[in-house]
């Protein structure tokens, strides 16, 4: 499990990933984990397996968006 104050982030903006969705956010963004770190991924769902670009990246998470 990831844990802010035990190293930097297992990913960084700009690059790109592949993830599974595995929950969703109460705001209704798409949950991915990477190294258990979340990425919050809009527009997603449950299941869904995408490629993500990672936009922003802060101490305990990260904002993604799906590539096409």
């Amino acid at each position: 499990m990831f844990r802010s104050n035990d190293r930097a982030a297992p990913v960084s903006a700009g690059q790109q990933y592949d993830v599974k969705i595995e929950d969703i956010a109460k705001q209704g963004d798409g949950i991915a984990r990477i190294q258990g770190f979340i990425i919050f991924v809009p527009g997603t769902k449950v299941g869904d397996e995408v490629k993500i670009e990672v936009q922003t990246v802060k101490r305990n998470f990260a904002v993604g968006a799906v590539v096409q």
